[in-house]
């Protein structure tokens, strides 16, 4: 009697699959309130780095006041990592992190 002990390819796929959708999940920055920088600091930040309209900063601005936090960006993991970087040297507490988690 002979066992295979080769994969069914259709479980191959499915796994490729899963890890395709996986690494393709968006990642967000979230951007912190914080008891340190002004609300005009912030919105200047958003502007500044982001290019964001006085309106859309104001509206991002009011999110991490009010609520604690707010999704200032979205897309690949290595642009989010570096928004964050970018933020912490403005002085703004910043994470990024799977958009799912968010």
């Amino acid at each position: 009697m002979t066992v295979s002990t080769a994969s069914a390819p259709d479980t191959d796929q499915e796994t490729d699959v899963e890890k395709l959708t996986a690494t393709d999940i968006p990642w967000v920055v979230i951007v912190w309130n914080d008891p340190v920088n002004l609300m005009s600091y912030v919105s200047y930040v958003f502007q500044s780095y982001f290019g964001y309209s006085e309106t859309k900063a104001h509206k991002l601005m009011l999110e991490v006041h009010e609520q604690g936090k707010s999704v200032v960006a979205t897309g690949a993991k290595e642009k989010m990592e570096q928004h964050t970087t970018a933020l912490h040297s403005y002085g703004l507490w910043a994470t990024f992190q799977k958009a799912d988690q968010a």
